[in-house]
């Protein structure tokens, strides 16, 4: 994807990994941010309550973002134990990271209100949309309720006791799983990520943002 959109679009592709670089690092300093809050200072310790992205991207990560347009940063480290809120604390931690994103595509909606922001030939354009798009993806995404994305953190704690089975062999095999759905979606072409990231453009539609990919 990554390599087609720039050839397509170099400015794009640019504007596309900017996002991401934003969204990662907002994402990760939102965990590290709402765990000190709660009580947990575990990520705070290790310099993550902070908005500079080289405490928050990782390495090879970075290179995925670089060679293919997809990639990870450093999972922020929490100690539920230390958490406030009991049950609520962990999840409110986890829901901080995709929530992020999603303020950060309600900020895009707001500048493309503005007359600068809806000139197609513009940079401006292209930056806004672009940042947006990225973002929906990474609040759509970490919402997947599959181990070790923020959705299952959120999910899971409220599933009955009768399913403590299956949340154990997910929190297991949840990574291998993952991983698997996204070799599958980019080597076979099987739409299986595509599927599970489909609520993307709807999102940016109802904010009124175009979707240009």
């Amino acid at each position: 994807m990554f390599l087609s959109l720039f050839q397509w679009n170099a400015s794009a592709a640019v504007a596309f990994l900017l996002g991401l670089v934003i969204g990662i690092t907002v994402h990760e300093a939102s965990h590290a941010t709402s765990a000190y809050f709660l009580g947990d200072d575990t990520a705070y310790r290790d310099g993550r309550v902070t908005l500079n992205p080289a405490s928050h991207l990782d390495l090879l990560g970075s290179m995925m973002l670089l060679l293919a347009g997809f990639g990870w940063g450093r999972p922020t480290p929490v100690v539920p134990s230390k958490l406030r809120g009991g049950v609520f604390g962990p999840v409110a931690v986890a829901l901080a990271g995709p929530v992020s994103n999603l303020l950060i595509v309600a900020v895009c909606a707001a500048l493309y209100l503005l007359p600068p922001f809806r000139d197609q030939d513009g940079y401006l354009f292209i930056l806004v949309v672009m940042v947006a798009f990225t973002n929906a993806l990474l609040f759509v995404f970490n919402l997947i309720p599959i181990p070790p994305l923020d959705g299952s953190k959120v999910i899971f704690p409220f599933l009955p006791r009768a399913l403590d089975g299956f949340v154990d062999f997910m929190n297991q095999y949840g990574p291998m799983i993952l991983l698997g759905i996204i070799l599958i979606s980019f080597v076979t072409k099987l739409p299986v990520l595509s599927i599970l990231l489909a609520p993307v453009r709807p999102l940016l539609t109802l904010l009124g943002l175009p979707v240009v990919l």
